[in-house]
């Protein structure tokens, strides 16, 4: 074999080495980063979720376009986990929660389940449910702030991962003040789900979200208001006792 024949061959060698490294290193980085995602959103390869779904409480029991589009953002993240997706009505949705993964869209005014979950998980937020309109129509009330609905201009979200004990599986709640809201909720939920795993690990977390101009920029444009878990967790101190005035 003469030197040069050798070298072609060192060549094909370290070549075919390095590319099959590369590829386990990629495999590798792959499975410990999708490892991590279904870590977090409680979705293990071939499970089962609940995606619970609103009704528009402006229609005769249709689901609004934005939320139809929030359920599309999930159902990608289910099928990248590797998992499966029952869906339910918030009206029929009568079971606990833990055993499954659950996503629930919506606020308590159009969700049944999203109001239970509330109740029980963040005894701390208060939600303006009336249909009449007025100032604090779906207005939201964390401790002494209020987060008015500025339709257009400012609408809130409540985007929550919330866990009863540390083997059940999450709760997540996507609870806007309008549909474009919980889309948003979503759609923030898809583009950071690393960095909310890496912040918050497996533990719960309530954060608040503000969709600014809806109207030009729809879901797109999200700031974070603030991470109001304590507040949203911690029930309000009981109402004065008139009898006792």
């Amino acid at each position: 074999m003469t030197d040069d024949v050798r070298n072609i061959v060192l060549g094909v060698i370290a070549a075919g080495v390095s590319a099959t490294l590369g590829w386990f290193t990629r495999s590798y980085l792959w499975r410990r980063r999708l490892r991590r995602k279904q870590a977090f959103f409680g979705l293990p390869e071939n499970s089962e979720c609940l995606l619970v779904v609103n009704r528009d409480p402006g229609t005769d029991g249709a689901v609004h376009r934005h939320d139809v589009f929030a359920l599309l953002e999930l159902s990608s993240i289910v099928k990248d986990c590797s998992a499966h997706v029952q869906i339910l009505s918030h009206d029929v949705g009568r079971q606990g929660y833990g055993e499954h993964a659950e996503f629930c869209v919506g606020g308590p005014g159009s969700n049944r389940r999203t109001a239970a979950h509330l109740a029980t998980l963040l005894p701390g937020v208060r939600i303006n449910t009336d249909p009449e309109p007025g100032e604090d129509r779906a207005a939201f009330q964390l401790g002494p702030e209020r987060y008015r609905l500025e339709t257009d201009v400012a609408e809130y979200v409540l985007l929550a991962r919330l866990t009863g004990s540390q083997d059940s599986r999450p709760v997540f709640l996507f609870c806007g003040q309008r549909a474009i809201a919980n889309q948003a909720a979503t759609r923030y939920l898809a583009r950071n789900h690393e960095k909310l795993a890496r912040k918050h690990r497996a533990n719960s977390f309530v954060l608040l979200l503000k969709v600014v101009n809806s109207q030009a920029y729809g879901p797109d444009v999200v700031e974070v208001i603030g991470d109001v878990t304590r507040t949203a967790q911690t029930p309000p101190p009981p109402a004065p006792d008139p009898a006792t005035d």
